[in-house]
């Protein structure tokens, strides 16, 4: 086993990776940048450095600078979370070169998947079902790509050959709306990726987002660990995952599972990985992508199957055999994962920032709370709004929504706005209790959703408590500083009836 790992990420996924380190008896090194001293990473490791100011581009993407970290705190292993350098085959191949050990699939593995063209081509030499589609080559102009579209089929997908996340990404519906997506897409794509290859595939209407955790070691043995349903997204990305999925029969599991098998034996696949899968209403399956790496929604696959993922990427790296044919894993219950963003889904889901006030995290059985997070923290633009993952495991699907509704009940975020009163609305939703969840479930069901306005006196009490926790005030003087009138009948008259503790 390794003696130190130096961790290139930041956030829950650090937090988690340090945890894994310590239970293996393994040193940790944490990583951060000028906006992310003190942060809850950087008190739990055992070492921590000052790489850059805050923007990912001169600090947590300076694969150089990490690599340099890394030997100089004497480390022999470096861990990429997920994000950041995780799928970046150079990053991958840096590493070795420094003689450090990577956490992860080869460089080779990394770059192969990484581009969604050449995965296409690699997964229909391995008999993966593909979506139609036609890969944009150098010198093709708009008049080809309109051609090759005609052939595909209306609606379509233009989407960027370096992309994820759905960036990059346009659906286009008509001939006329062609060429606007193809311009727009490679900027927006030139810009996430600084690559603005595109390729066009055929669209599916309300999928299901299905994906397969695999995991290989340097043995040549790899497993599927079951699947993970995906579909509740807004902008291309999870909200909401969950396994089993409601979707599958056992016949339909089997055969996306040896799928994902093949696409991860074509490119000899080491360590954690994760096959992606478009299912359309007729039961066709189709490989979307694969992720190289540790996925947010991991700890739904380790709840259900009993088995820390983290720990096990560490010990395959180490040179580790898996101790389990594929015949041997096995799952127990039902398990759901709520992503907890500093957003506003009533204004389009925009990120929002600012000091983390107050936070509540829910306890009990069969629940897992993963968060970077401390109160006083302050979330800023530069980093990806996630800040926590809430994960319940029940003894079957309904068991585990009501679990989950609970749950989110319990949890309190006071600061920057957050998707908390969105998620309660969406496992309340009837549709989602009978799993129906195909990728254009927010949009369908929630295409203007608006919270329910707090009853005026809690709304005045929170925001008592906000000003009592944001300044050298008591709670005396917090009430005066809000009571605009003298009335003793008026709710702020009311408000000053309320204690702490009661």
């Amino acid at each position: 086993m390794f003696k130190k790992v130096l961790i290139a990420n930041r956030g829950e996924i650090a937090v988690r990776i340090i945890r894994a380190c310590h239970e293996l008896g393994v040193a940790s090194v944490a990583v951060f940048s000028e906006a992310d001293v003190g942060t809850l990473p950087t008190r739990l490791a055992d070492e921590a450095y000052l790489i850059g100011p805050a923007a990912p581009t001169t600090s947590y993407l300076l694969g150089e600078r990490i690599v340099a970290v890394a030997r100089q705190a004497g480390c022999d292993a470096i861990h990429p979370g997920y994000g950041f350098l995780a799928e970046n085959g150079d990053f991958a191949e840096a590493v070795a070169v420094a003689g450090l050990t990577f956490i992860g699939p080869s460089p080779a593995a990394i770059r192969l998947m990484g581009s969604k063209t050449a995965a296409r081509s690699l997964m229909q030499q391995a008999g993966v079902p593909v979506l139609p589609g036609y890969h944009a080559r150098p010198g093709d102009n708009d008049d080809t790509l309109s051609q090759a579209a005609a052939q595909i089929g209306y609606p379509l997908l233009v989407k960027a050959t370096a992309g994820g996340g759905g960036k990059g990404m346009r659906l286009v519906e008509t001939a006329s709306a062609l060429p606007e997506a193809l311009a727009s897409a490679r900027r927006e794509a030139q810009k996430a990726f600084g690559d603005d290859t595109i390729f066009l595939e055929k669209y599916i209407a309300r999928p299901h987002h299905i994906e397969f955790q695999v995991f290989g070691d340097s043995f040549g043995q790899i497993v599927h660990l079951f699947e993970r349903e995906c579909s509740i997204q807004r902008r291309h990305q999870k909200i909401i995952e969950e396994s089993p999925s409601p979707l599958l029969d056992e016949p339909l599991r089997q055969r996306i599972a040896q799928a994902a098998l093949a696409a991860a034996q074509a490119v000899d696949y080491v360590n954690a990985g994760t096959v992606e899968f478009l299912v359309d209403d007729q039961a066709n399956f189709y490989f979307l992508e694969m992720n190289t790496r540790l996925q947010v929604e991991h700890p739904v696959t380790e709840l259900v199957t009993g088995l820390d993922l983290v720990c096990w990427q560490l010990r395959v790296a180490a040179g580790e055999r898996l101790p389990w044919l594929q015949a041997e894993l096995t799952r127990r219950g039902h398990a759901i994962e709520c992503r907890l963003y500093a957003e506003d889904p009533a204004h389009g889901f925009l990120p929002d920032t600012g000091p983390v006030l107050r936070l509540v995290e829910p306890a009990g059985p069969g629940l897992r709370f993963d968060t970077g997070l401390t109160e006083g923290d302050t979330i800023t633009h530069h980093y990806d709004p996630l800040l926590a993952k809430l994960i319940v495991l029940a003894e079957d699907r309904p068991a585990a929504v009501q679990k989950m509704r609970w749950a989110l009940q319990q949890t309190v975020v006071l600061g920057p706005t957050t998707n908390l009163p969105f998620l309660r609305a969406l496992l309340d939703h009837p549709t989602f209790a009978q799993g129906d969840t195909a990728t254009d479930f927010v949009e369908r069901h929630f295409p203007a959703w608006q919270p329910a306005l707090p009853p005026p006196d809690m709304a005045l009490i929170a925001t008592a408590l906000a000003e009592m926790l944001t300044g050298p005030t008591s709670p005396a003087e917090a009430l005066d500083a809000l009571n605009p009138t003298a009335d003793p009948y008026s709710p702020w008259a009311r408000l000053g009836q309320f204690r702490l503790g009661q």
